[in-house]
């Protein structure tokens, strides 16, 4: 097998990391796996905001990210090899799915992606290539976010709810049984009720804050999937139930966001901050999420959204379009030729 493999990679973001990109001519290292790794040969990948705000902080992603660096945390392929602490569960040829969340620069894009156990999952028979490497982040921040905060019967706010995030957060909310509100844009409405949500709020029509007063304190559960409005958090007594949470999930990278997470984290209620519990998610790699994610593709509770696929070639184009944010679900690129 050759030790050289396709693979975007690249040294340095200034500017964009779409404009940083570059297949070396001479290919790059292939993976070598250890005893608890898995190599997999990568079907599809699929592109989530953090793959590119991460290495465009400058020097502080310098401090996180090996260089060169391949980008992408989601994938879908097939195990070509097993590391024999591994070898039981994973067989050559089995088609699997998963995320690199914790593997810095060791990215999906790219022919071969070696993992541990904790990073992927069998594939349900005949689901989606494409549609299981859109799972893999969004997916296991969603059940993160819900499953440990909801039960049956509870009303949960979904915050940016036709987003990457969003979208599999509507319909996780729904299989474990809740009432779900979410709020998006007049133009995607249609797609968050075709999720499952139960009401949809538009927040375009109107304040989205003043609709959720209106409701009262209600939500069990509120996962921010966007950090906006700046003020939600603070206003959130106001339709959360006393013993309720507030999920942050995602903000935009800026100095007004760091501050907004500072207050929303240390100032106390009685100074102007936020009276509910609050908790910034930051996803981890778990087996069990991924086999739970798996359960809901066979049951038929969860299936992806794909704004658009694009070629393996065409990676810096696909990184264009996911950062105009106007992408509706997940931007998948087709990495082994059919």
């Amino acid at each position: 097998m050759p030790d050289k493999m396709k693979a975007w990679q690249f040294t340095s973001a200034a500017g964009g990391l779409e404009k940083n990109l570059f297949l070396p001519a001479s290919g790059a290292n292939k993976p070598h796996i250890n005893h608890s790794q898995i190599l997999v040969e990568v079907y599809a990948a699929a592109l989530n905001p953090v793959d590119h705000k991460i290495p465009e902080l400058g020097l502080l992603a310098k401090a996180m990210i090996p260089s060169p660096s391949i980008p992408g945390m989601d994938f879908c392929g097939k195990v070509v090899e097993a590391g024999e602490k591994v070898s039981s569960s994973f067989k050559p040829g089995q088609m699997v799915f998963g995320t690199t969340i914790g593997l810095s620069g060791h990215g999906t894009l790219a022919q071969y992606v070696a993992v541990g156990k904790e990073n992927l999952v069998e594939l349900p028979e005949k689901y989606d290539v494409k549609d299981a490497a859109a799972a893999g982040v969004t997916g296991i921040t969603a059940v993160q976010a819900l499953k440990p905060n909801v039960k049956p019967g509870d009303k949960v706010f979904v915050n940016g709810g036709s987003g990457g995030t969003g979208i599999y957060t509507i319909q996780i909310a729904k299989a474990l049984g809740c009432h779900v509100t979410a709020a998006c844009s007049t133009a995607n409405v249609d797609l968050c009720k075709s999720l499952g949500a139960d009401e949809v709020l538009d927040y375009k029509e109107r304040d989205i804050i003043e609709q959720l007063k209106e409701k009262g304190q209600i939500y069990s559960l509120v996962v921010d999937n966007i950090g906006s409005p700046s003020n939600l958090f603070v206003a959130s007594d106001k339709f959360i139930v006393p013993h309720g949470k507030f999920v942050q999930v995602g903000m935009p990278v800026s100095l007004g966001a760091a501050g907004q997470l500072a207050r929303n984290t240390l100032l106390p209620g009685f100074l102007g901050g936020g009276r509910r519990k609050y908790q910034i998610l930051s996803s981890k790699a778990r087996a069990d999420d991924l086999e739970q994610l798996a359960v809901f593709m066979k049951e038929g509770k969860l299936r992806a959204v794909i704004d658009e696929v694009f070629e393996f070639e065409d990676v810096p184009r696909a990184f264009e379009k996911l950062k105009t944010g106007r992408a509706k679900g997940k931007i998948v690129v087709n990495v082994k030729k059919e």
